[in-house]
Parts: C-alpha cells; structure tokens; sequence
C-alpha cells in the first residue's frame, strides 16, 4: 500500500513537472525577441569623410544601446549610400550596400569599404530607395528606424519631392530620422527638420568633424578583451574560416580609429545581437535544435578534424564556458566605461555640443520606448576608479578623439 501511494505520487509529481517544464516552454516561445529594423542611409560625397568616420565609430554604441532593450530585441540593420559619383545616375545615385542583415561584421566591413566621391546627394531618393529595396519586418510590433545624415538641401531631387516619401514611410511604421552635419543655423537646415517632422522622426545637427570619441581609462582593457573573446570562436563551415578572418579585420579597422570604437565593439561582442550561429559552433550549439553530429568535419579548423562527435562537444562546451566568462569581465568593465562616457556627455551638452552617437542613442531611446521597449536605469554617474593595467592590450594607433 505504502509502495503504491509512493508511486503514485512519484507519478503524480513527474506529471507536474512535466507539466510546469511544458508551461514554460510555451511562455518561452510565445515571447520569442522583438524585431527592430534599421537602416542607415549616409551621404558619402566628397565633403562626407567626417560623418562615414561617425558611422564606423557609433555603429558599435548603438547596437549596445539597443542590446539592453526589454523584452529582447532581434536587431537586424542595412546600409544604403548616396551621393556619390561612382554610383548609377539611373537609381539617383544611390546604392544598396547590404540589406537587412544580423551579420554586424559584415556592416562594418561595408563601411570601412566606403570612400567618399562626389555627387548629387539626393535624399527623397535614398529614402524611396530604402522603402522599396528593403525587406522590412511586417511584425505589427516591430521597431522600424531610419536614419538619413548628409549636408546638403534634403529638397533637390528633381523627381521625388520628400514629404511624400516621409509619409509613405510612416504609413508603413517606418520612422524617418534626419542628421544634418552642419550649423542648425544654416539655410538648409529647416529642410532636414521638415523630413523628420513628417515621419514621426527625430532631427539632429551635429559637426560631422568635431568629438567623435569618448576616450575613457577602461578603453584598454576592453580592446585587449575584445582580442581574447576571438579565441573562444570556432568556425565551420563552407565561409566559418573566412568569416573568423573578417571578424578579426573589423577588430583592426575599428582600432585604427580609436580606443573608444575598439571598447564599444568589444561590449557588442559581448551582447547577445552579435550572434555568429552561421559560422561559429559554440553560438551554433546554443539552439538544441542544431545537430552537431551534422557537420562536415572536412569544413573545420585542421586540429579539429579528427575529433569525434563527443570530443567536438566538449571543445565546443569549454570555449562557451571561456566566453561566458570573459563576457561578465566585459559587461563589468563596459558599466564602468559607460558612466564615464554619460558624464562626459553631459559636460559636453552643457557647453551645447552633440555628437553622432549622441543624435542616435537620443532617437533610438525615445522611438524604442514608443513602441513598449524598457531600458534599464542608468548607472549613477560619477568620476570612475581609472582601472589598473593588467591586461596588456598591445599597440594602438592613435586615432580621432
């Protein structure tokens, strides 16, 4: 009898659990991560060198922005450029850089690309360009952001006037955001607040040449952890060498523009928006559902070809472990850099100076929370301990501060 009642509470306990285990999951998978789209659309004439060198620095504080977003958002992000000679005068000089993408490498080897070449800087058409060529989420709750930066009339497109396309945008979820790089007393300005306006948007007027960087005393440390994380990648596949190999180029084109740029790429690295699963096994193996037994062994790193299945896996689970660890030391580091850099930014806007990565963050924070997205609260801003120099992080080049 004793026996029997055991069991049947056994039972009925294992049916429980296997019932809250399910409950769970449901929850788990009715709230997967809300889409956010964003596209870039810089003007890359001859005069632009100062906001493309804006672009390739902030890339990184944006997506570390949006990376602390509630509930977790699946960023994707697609470049256009316009303005330029060497592009088709039949698309009105625009071009189509890359689409909606995950791959963050690889719009930052598209930026470090660019060079800037004269043109007829067309704004109505980059926006129609970014509406039609793009595939935007159709997700009700998606976060739709585009952002247009250039210097010149946002008015002279012979063929397209831009209230049109900045209500077509909105018609369509998608929130227009304008960046002039000039004075905000200039004539051209007004123009440029018009777009915005029009598309529910935020306008901005920065000197594309002037403090581009917050350097801070953790800056070091984060671009020496930046080179570590790499070690804990492990490619496979047809492209996993060749996309290793790019990820470790973008660490060195982000360097040479700073140790600000190194340190936000680093705490990107350490978000979960830069997700490798289509060339790196250890943020493959995160899905349950990716068979690691399936991999072609001939398309892996030389000293891992002979392994077995098993052995595979503990490779894999040990660089995840080292990964793990190494990202708390980041996102340790990366709250001390960033309450250095919002005080430095307040010292700065009281003197009535904006940057780029401040003209971002401020449209992104507003649309985000527009849509139901939460940001933690700031960490308390106060002078930070300047950290000891215990991990070397080798040379850098001194770049735009």
């Amino acid at each position: 009898m004793i026996r029997s009642l055991r069991a049947t509470t056994l039972a009925a306990l294992g049916l429980h659990c296997a019932l809250a285990a399910q409950a769970t999951s449901t929850m788990v998978a009715a709230s997967p991560p809300r889409p956010i789209d964003l596209a870039i659309c810089l003007d890359i004439s001859g005069s632009m060198d100062g906001l493309l060198n804006a672009a390739r620095q902030n890339l990184w504080a944006v997506v570390n922005e949006m990376a602390t977003l509630k509930p977790a958002p699946a960023l994707r992000v697609a470049l256009l450029t316009y303005g330029c000679s060497a592009h088709s005068a039949d698309s009105g000089w625009v071009k189509l850089e890359t689409g909606f993408t995950t791959d963050l490498d690889l719009v930052s080897q598209k930026l470090f690309e660019l060079t800037t070449n004269g043109g007829e800087e067309y704004v109505a058409r980059v926006v129609r360009s970014a509406l039609d060529q793009l595939e935007w989420s159709p997700d009700q709750k998606a976060l739709k952001l585009l952002f247009v930066a250039g210097n010149e009339a946002a008015t002279q497109d012979p063929k397209l006037d831009m209230p049109t396309q900045c209500r077509d945008a909105i018609a369509h979820g998608i929130v227009v955001n304008s960046i002039y790089c000039g004075n905000p007393q200039d004539g051209e300005a007004p123009g440029w607040r018009e777009v915005a306006k029009l598309a529910d948007g935020q306008f901005a007027a920065i000197e594309q040449d002037a403090n581009l960087a917050v350097v801070t005393p953790f800056d070091e440390q984060l671009a020496a952890l930046s080179t570590t994380i790499n070690t804990t990648y492990v490619p496979y596949g047809n492209e996993g060498v060749v996309m290793a190999e790019n990820q470790v180029r973008q660490d060195g084109n982000v360097a040479g523009l700073n140790p600000a740029a190194a340190a936000q790429r680093c705490q990107t690295k350490a978000s979960g928006l830069y997700a490798n699963s289509h060339w790196d096994l250890v943020d493959a193996c995160s899905d349950p559902k990716f068979a690691l037994g399936d991999v072609d062994k001939k398309l892996l790193p030389e000293a891992l070809r002979g392994l077995t299945t098993e052995q595979l896996r503990a490779h894999v689970d040990a660089q995840a472990k080292k990964r793990g660890e190494l990202k708390q030391q980041i996102e340790k580091l990366g709250k001390q850099r960033d309450a250095h850099v919002q005080q430095e930014l307040q010292r700065r806007a009281a003197t009535g100076e904006k940057v780029f990565e401040q003209a971002v963050l401020e449209a992104v924070r507003e649309q985000a929370a527009a849509k139901g997205f939460e940001r933690p609260a700031p960490a308390p801003v106060s002078t930070p301990v300047v950290p000891p120099a215990e991990v070397g992080a080798g040379e850098h080049r001194s770049g735009i501060r």
